[in-house]
This record gives structure tokens, C-alpha cells and sequence, in this order.
């Protein structure tokens, strides 16, 4: 089974909050990584989402640095709830 990984950032204008992570985290750009399998036995190539990844702190803050698998759908409702604000 052939994967891919694939990353991009993020960017939090407020803090926001996501049900895996312990606390709330300031605003900022984040480092997201996302790793896609194939689906195997269709007629085309497709990839599925296996894992998604935050790297905390915001790339432009100084701090411990830890990563935390997140729900995909449920960061790209906090990202558009952000740019709601």
C-alpha cells in the first residue's frame, strides 16, 4: 500500500481550541502534516486520509514542541469559525 504525506500551515488570527488538544492555544501559524494511504483494487488512483497532525507551538513562537493527531474536519470548522470572527 503506497502513502504520501503532505503538509501545509495554518493560520489562527484568535486562539482556538480542538476536542485533542489540552488546552487552548494562542494564535498563530501551525505546522499541519497529513498522511494519505491509497485505496487499493478501484480504476483509479485515489488516496484516503489516515492521520492529521498539529505541531505545537505556532511556528513563530518559541516553546515546547509537541504534536497532536487532530480530526480533520473538526480544524478546518475551527479554521473557518476563525476567519468568522
Amino acid at each position: 500500500m503506497a502513502t504520501r504525506t503532505k503538509e501545509m500551515t495554518v493560520s489562527f488570527r484568535h486562539p482556538f481550541s480542538l476536542s485533542a488538544l489540552d488546552q487552548e492555544q494562542p494564535a498563530g501559524r501551525y505546522r499541519v502534516v497529513i498522511d494519505e494511504e491509497d485505496i487499493p483494487n478501484i480504476s483509479f488512483l485515489a488516496y484516503r486520509r489516515v492521520a492529521t497532525m498539529l505541531h505545537t507551538p505556532a511556528v513563530d513562537v518559541q516553546g515546547k514542541s509537541q504534536v497532536f493527531m487532530v480530526n480533520y474536519d473538526e480544524l478546518m470548522q475551527a479554521l473557518a469559525a476563525d476567519e468568522g470572527k
